[in-house]
């Protein structure tokens, strides 16, 4: 029997990890592993790519209708249109006098999701980048700020306050050639900036660079040369979802991942990764008679600024809002399996990171959400950290309706530290993932480890949230309830990920 044992709101103390152990033995490294393992033979089958807008993602996206719909689901595919974009050829960046430099891209500087092509030169052009102030940026959120703006010059604009699809559009209209947006500064927000523009808005050029060589570029005034070939059109993509026969429909968990990766690679860490554990959850849950209906969710276009889950809430919002209210809470899975791997948890009670270091408001019950992840970590003796609950994964348009969210991540560009590479093991100044969006982002990306570990936290959260939302909105379940996996399906499997024992994402940014 699996015991009801989820606390009131404001616990300190998670649900028994005992009431979920029978799920959590179904769903095994090797099946998860397996599912990875076909994601990249779609992507190989498909010129190497599983992104939104090409026959990959349409592969992926019908791979895990099929495995649905043989599990018992009956799931729903909606379609909605997207701007995608991508990059045709390298872009380069040089700076032609003062003293000839040329720079690296996707080092000191990377092109904006849907920037235009564009082969120019010009002087640079410094726009209210206020470098002696550096705490609340404005620079190029308002047409003022490019009073005296030379045109053909090239604006140099310094991130914060407003989207820098806006920046960019004020920019063009002041008559700039390009547009190079650097980082802000602050502390944690000097590295690489690689933003999105949200749309094909742009008629120009537009990069960001780390805040080291905005600096550089704000001394003087330097020419540079910028180059870039680019694609932009609209084309259909999907989401899928499914729901559970058993259970309320008055109070919806909902779990998702984006199903999507970038045209540069397979996208099998990011974010096959997430997929894949979430579908193996999904096909373990298919006959669990649980008392709140889970939603599985995989979306699409997230890579291109969460496109599928805005387009599902929005949708939702519009025509159904009484289904919106519904939903108790959303936990999110992006990048589960990052080989130099971090364990981190979504900081829902904004303790770690706050509005100044760029986090998003919590809406109320999402501490009980990270509650849960941390102490079912610690239940298994593994550390865990925070992330910032920044918004930006596909749980970004959930918590803009109040709805309570959480989930976790491994780490993406971000450096390792060697405190945590006590902890959990791997490389000291290193990133979570050096493959980020890069095409060596294959099966060889990921950590089996934290795959079997954060697929177990998964599974946890999930079945613990399906039997009752009590910690986070106060809604109970009946006692009694006994978990059965779908007939066929095994209750243990070996865990190769070795036991317990140790372990930006994406979106319009400003």
């Amino acid at each position: 029997m699996l015991a009801s044992t989820l606390l009131a709101p404001g616990s300190s103390q998670a649900a028994d990890p005992d009431q979920t152990k029978k799920l959590r033995n179904a769903v095994t490294t090797e099946a998860v592993m397996k599912r990875l393992s076909t994601l990249e033979s779609i992507a190989k089958a498909n010129g190497g790519t599983r992104a939104s807008g090409t026959p990959g993602y349409k592969a992926s996206v019908d791979y895990v209708t099929k495995t649905l719909r043989k599990a018992g689901y009956k799931p729903k595919v909606q379609a909605f249109s997207f701007p995608f974009y991508r990059q045709l050829a390298p872009s380069t960046l040089a700076q032609v006098s003062p003293t000839a430099t040329t720079y690296v891209e996707n080092t000191d500087y990377a092109l904006m999701t849907y920037s235009a092509s564009g082969e120019v030169s010009g002087t640079i052009q410094a726009v209210d980048l206020a470098l002696d102030d550096l705490e609340g940026s404005t620079s190029g959120c308002e047409a003022a700020d490019f009073t005296g703006f030379t045109a053909g010059n090239i604006a140099l604009i310094r991130r914060g306050t407003c989207a820098f699809g806006e920046k960019v559009a004020n920019a063009q209209k002041a008559g700039a050639k390009a547009v190079i947006v650097m980082n802000t500064g602050t502390p944690g927000n000097t590295e690489l900036l690689q933003g999105t523009l949200g749309e094909p808005l742009a008629t120009v050029p537009a990069i960001g660079t780390t805040f080291a060589l905005g600096q550089a570029l704000a001394t003087g005034t330097p020419t540079v040369s910028i180059k870039t070939s680019t694609q932009s059109d609209i084309r259909t993509t999907w989401n899928v979802t499914a729901m559970t026969r058993k259970g309320t429909s008055s109070n919806v968990v909902m779990a998702g991942a984006h199903l999507d990766g970038v045209v540069e690679g397979a996208g099998i860490n990011d974010n096959g990764s997430g997929s894949a554990a979430l579908l193996e959850i999904a096909v373990k849950m298919a006959k669990t008679p649980v008392r709140n209906k889970v939603r599985f969710a995989w979306w699409g276009a997230e890579e291109l600024g969460l496109l599928g889950s805005e387009h599902y809430v929005a949708n939702l919002a519009k025509k159904s809002p009484a289904s919106l209210k519904k939903i108790a809470l959303y936990l999110n899975f992006d990048m589960i399996g990052s080989p130099n791997y971090g364990l981190f948890v979504y900081d829902g009670n904004n303790s770690r990171f706050t509005e100044d270091d760029g986090a998003a408001t919590a809406p109320k019950g999402s501490a009980a959400i990270e509650r849960t992840f941390h102490s079912y970590f610690a239940s298994r003796g593994v550390a865990s950290e925070e992330t910032a609950f920044d918004g930006r994964s596909d749980y970004g348009p959930f918590i803009d309706q109040g709805i309570p969210a959480g989930g976790l991540f491994t780490g993406a560009e971000g450096v390792k530290t060697a405190a945590q590479a006590k902890k959990w093991g791997g490389t000291a100044g290193v990133a979570y993932d050096k493959c980020y969006h890069q095409a060596c982002d294959n099966l060889g990306n990921v950590s089996r480890r934290a795959i079997g570990l954060n697929s177990d936290a998964m599974a946890h959260a999930i079945l613990t949230y399906a039997l009752s939302t009590k910690s986070v909105n106060g809604k109970s379940t009946r006692k009694g309830m006994e978990w059965e996996p779908a007939p066929g399906i095994g209750t243990s499997g070996s865990r190769t990920s070795g036991g317990y024992a140790g372990h930006g994402h994406h979106g319009v940014e400003r």
